[in-house]
């Protein structure tokens, strides 16, 4: 293996540009992102948040800038970085015939890693599926699916992990579930980058968040500090409202913490898009 440069940062960037043809998706992006943090790259549809992942995760070279990921050089140690990453993508990449714990033992073999069946069983034991990890994952609700695939991420404990979209089609209750698969990550030691689309999902998680937004970072801080950037509004009274969340959580009688008894639910319940 190449010798890392040691940095204090996980993941840093600096003026990476990529155009497809006439299109400049990406005009010159920097930033970092501290080791053991959650990092949220936020911006609309278009905004070239999946292009700056597949450029760290060495899927895609980019034509100007530099890049450097857990101290490797995405450019010039490219299989270093693979080494030291995981990335789980829109869509949950598991077989939907096998069990969860077959899901789990697959890849551990593909990776050639010692005792495959006790890592999947510590592996369903921390994101709460040993109880399902018999089942085929065809029966596992959207927020299982999602907790078994980044599970299956972590397999070779990668101390980098790439979320593109990660909530992407879920329920307000799987939304949670994978929330707090994400703080669990970070609270580990994991250095999580993740890129969303959701406002309150950035607001919720991330300790830093960058807004992307015609292929420059036009912002990029705590949320406490992209605050200060507007004035604060001044009233006298404010009655708090419930929000449609916490509405249906009420209604339906779950929690945000979950089990895996909601595996089995007749249909899709109505996902919240923050529209602020």
């Amino acid at each position: 293996m190449t010798t890392a440069v040691r940095t204090d940062a996980a993941i840093r960037v600096r003026g990476i540009e990529k155009s497809f043809k006439d299109l400049a998706v990406l005009r010159g992006v920097d930033f970092d992102v501290a080791q053991g943090s959650i990092f949220a790259l936020l911006g609309s549809n278009g905004a070239g948040k999946t292009t700056v992942v597949r450029i760290l995760s060495t899927l895609l070279r980019a034509d100007g800038g530099t890049a450097s990921v857990d101290g490797f050089d995405v450019a010039t140690q490219a299989q270093d970085v693979r080494e030291a990453i995981s990335l789980t993508g829109q869509f949950a990449a598991v077989d939907d015939v096998l069990t969860g714990r077959e899901n789990l033992v697959l890849v551990a073999r593909l990776r050639h890693l010692k005792d495959p069946g006790a890592i999947a069983d510590d592996l369903l034991a921390r994101f709460a599926l040993t109880d399902a990890g018999g089942r085929k994952v065809a029966e596992y609700s959207g927020g299982m699916r999602r907790r078994l695939d980044i599970a299956m991420s972590l397999i070779g404990d990668p101390p980098v992990i790439f979320l593109d979209e990660p909530t992407t089609g879920l329920d307000p209750q799987s939304r949670l579930e994978v929330w707090d698969t994400i703080r669990t990550l970070a609270s580990n030691g994991t250095t999580v980058l993740l890129t969303t689309q959701y406002l309150d999902e950035a607001e919720h998680l991330a300790d830093r968040i960058a807004i992307l937004h015609q292929g420059t970072i036009i912002q990029n801080g705590t949320l406490a500090e992209l605050k200060l950037l507007l004035p604060a509004a001044k009233v006298e009274y404010v009655e708090k409202q419930p929000s449609l969340e916490e509405v249906f959580l009420a209604l339906v009688g779950e929690t945000a913490t979950t089990t895996d008894a909601d595996s089995t639910a007749d249909g899709a319940a109505p996902t919240r898009k923050d529209s602020r």
